[in-house]
């Protein structure tokens, strides 16, 4: 942009006014402080509490069968880096019992797309689960399973949902890769495409079901696609209002079928944390990614515009799978919150404040 009307831009974006695509778009070649502090101030438009959160969750991986078998997928059986697997029942109440016992909250169910499991088989399993941990919020699926399930079983997609709900389903993860079918195409021909993944959300929304959308980044898309990425959620809050959160992280290339893709960088993640919280002017909450960009990374990103750490995630396996091993526990976050200058918080699912940390030098203490 000329001089001119970057200036009528940063007006704009300090003015709390909503920037276009176009407008995004050049804030990928501004100077990364500019940028962050725009960031920063917006997050302070959105969420003006200095009050960064984390909730205590696990991931269970109740099988690695998939027949998607993603290009950038090193964890589905078909990568040949981790043997085929079916967690039973009693497998996965052992891992929610260790949860309980740090005093967890909410535990996401993935499993991919098996080819042999039906809305039954998922139905099921929401079922035993809350049956037995009635408390655990179950934050489990994504669109992508969800319309696996509804194909399987040749029931309309509201149908699948609405069963899921009264099993016991409470939200579902919007994972969505990103929303740009060229880039589906290559990395992800056999999931389904952006129209789909918006179907699914809003026949989520319809059912009065809340989620979030992510976005993954570094898989040979340009900065052009990346804002088109962000419209599709922006335009889905919109119409809704259901997304509750935005968790950007990069591709890790390791060990896939991708793995001679360049790496995202740290400025590449920084940046997209500070467009992200500008052009999304509707979502409150967006997540530091991290599992995939580190712990440094991610209290940088907490400047510029994210305010939430999201889980301390007891257990991951699929980003593990490609390499990259980033542990993190309570007392880690609160240390990296504390040190960039923030309040730590334990949240719960819907982002409710459960507890609050008065830190010192030595330790933390619950207020």
């Amino acid at each position: 942009m000329k001089q001119g009307s970057d200036k009528e831009l940063k007006q704009k974006i300090y003015g709390g006014g909503r920037i276009s695509s176009v407008e995004a778009l050049s804030l990928f070649k501004w100077d990364l402080i500019e940028l962050g502090e725009a960031g920063n101030m917006r997050r302070k438009l959105a969420f003006p509490k200095d009050e960064v959160g984390f909730i205590i969750d696990r991931i269970i991986n109740f099988t690695n069968i998939c027949e998607a078998a993603c290009n950038f997928c090193a964890y589905h059986a078909r990568a040949n880096l981790i043997k085929p697997f079916e967690l039973t029942y009693e497998e996965i109440f052992a891992k929610i019992e260790e949860l309980l016992l740090l005093k967890g909250t909410q535990v996401m169910l993935q499993g991919g797309l098996h080819p042999d499991y039906t809305l039954d088989t998922y139905v099921n399993m929401v079922k035993n689960v809350k049956k037995r941990f009635p408390q655990i919020h179950l934050h489990s699926f994504s669109p992508c399973e969800i319309a696996h399930m509804a194909k399987k079983s040749s029931v309309p997609i509201d149908e699948a949902i609405l069963k899921l709900k009264k099993a016991g389903l409470d939200s579902v993860p919007g994972a969505s890769d990103l929303l740009v079918d060229r880039i589906r195409k290559k990395v992800s021909p056999l999931k389904i495409g952006k129209n789909l993944w918006c179907e699914v959300m809003f026949a989520l929304h319809r059912n009065g079901m809340k989620s979030s959308a992510t976005m993954t980044y570094g898989m040979g898309e340009t900065d052009d696609e990346r804002i088109r990425h962000l419209s599709v959620v922006r335009d889905l809050q919109d119409k809704t209002g259901m997304l509750r959160a935005f968790i950007p992280w990069s591709f890790s290339p390791a060990r896939t079928r991708l793995k001679n893709i360049e790496p995202a960088t740290g400025i590449d993640y920084l940046k997209i944390v500070a467009i992200s919280r500008i052009f999304l002017d509707n979502i409150t909450y967006i997540q530091t990614g991290w599992l995939t960009e580190g712990l440094k990374l991610a209290q940088l990103a907490l400047g510029m515009g994210a305010n939430d750490m999201g889980g301390v995630l007891m257990e991951e396996t699929v980003v593990k799978a490609t390499g990259i091993e980033t542990k993190a526990g309570i007392d880690e976050f609160i240390d990296i919150i504390t040190n960039a200058g923030k309040k730590p918080v334990l949240r719960d699912s819907e982002y409710k404040v459960l507890k609050k940390f008065r830190t010192t030098s030595k330790k933390s203490v619950v207020l």
